[in-house]
């Protein structure tokens, strides 16, 4: 493929094109000159017996407008870019129309956004217009996985309930939307022993939350929770530090259970939450974090709920 970026594909390109526009012309001129056939005037081509194809003139309507279409076609490519790389009088590009537009939209935006820079998340929280900002930019780049009221689903965190697998303040919130976050938790049977084994490990985990167990499997199970306890801590309360869950509070992220404990303990857990950087300027970033933020303080329930009616 990399000799299809040599500049003699781009000539090749233009002489084909300027040669397709004068075969056009060419082939209406041709096809504009009458040229008696038969004394009937038809070609001498009958079809069903008594169908017979006339050799009558194109319309001039048509004729001009295919002319129109040529001269125009010509005028475009004289304009935009079209002929190989040639860039056009104009020199325009769909990546300059691009950058100038997100340009002219963040200048606008930054006399929208520049009185809450220097906010802090609770006096953001406070403020009318930057929640209703942040509401909106939650609805359109968050809730299609946590939901339009941010209380999430299996697997999509719960963003109004305080419990954070990587810290709810301000900034981490904003550090997690901005580079995203990748959760991953191993295979861990064949650490833990066998399927017993991992039985009795799933009973201790549920057991740390005070949720229904078999005692008797929990106690056999605490000896082996030390392989678990290098993320989740010996006392399994987590380590938001490497976004490992707390295991005592009684939030089961991806579904509770002794069958959904072993089930995760067996085959591993990998969740991703894609960067949103890209998508959103950092004044984006920092009231939709102060929203995020006052959702899991109790402070936007009313507008949430609002949001979440049907």
């Amino acid at each position: 493929m990399s000799d299809f970026v040599n500049s003699g594909w781009a000539m090749f390109v233009a002489v084909v094109t300027i040669i397709s526009l004068l075969a056009c012309l060419a082939l209406l001129i041709a096809a504009s000159k009458r040229k008696q056939m038969a004394e009937d005037n038809t070609t001498g081509h009958v079809w069903d017996g008594d169908l017979k194809e006339l050799n009558n003139p194109l319309p001039r309507w048509w004729m001009y407008l295919f002319v129109i279409t040529v001269v125009f076609a010509a005028l475009y490519l004289f304009f935009y870019p079209g002929l190989g790389s040639h860039k056009g009088s104009l020199n325009w590009s769909s990546t300059g129309q691009y950058e100038a537009e997100q340009a002219k939209a963040k200048a606008a935006m930054e006399a929208v956004y520049g009185k809450f820079v220097k906010m802090d998340a609770a006096a953001l929280a406070q403020d009318p217009q930057a929640m209703g900002i942040g509401e909106r930019l939650f609805l359109n780049n968050c809730a299609q996985c946590h939901g339009s009221d941010a209380r999430g689903s299996k697997g999509f965190p719960n963003l109004a309930d305080n419990d954070w697998l990587w810290g709810g303040d301000h900034a981490k919130i904003i550090e997690t939307i901005t580079n995203g976050r990748a959760g991953n938790m191993p295979a861990m049977a064949a650490a833990v022993g066998s399927a017993d084994d991992v039985k009795n490990v799933a009973n201790y985990v549920l057991s740390l939350s005070g949720g229904p167990h078999n005692a008797v499997a929990a106690q056999l199970g605490q000896a082996k929770f030390v392989v678990c306890a290098a993320c989740h801590g010996a006392d399994g309360k987590g380590n938001q530090a490497l976004g490992a869950p707390n295991l005592t509070d009684k939030v089961w992220l991806h579904g509770w259970g002794e069958q959904a404990v072993i089930n995760a303990i067996t085959n591993g857990i990998q969740n991703n939450m894609p960067a949103q950087g890209s998508r959103m300027t950092p004044e984006q970033i920092h009231v939709l974090a102060a929203y995020v933020w006052g959702l899991s303080q109790g402070r936007n329930e009313a507008r949430v709920a609002q949001t979440s009616k049907p």
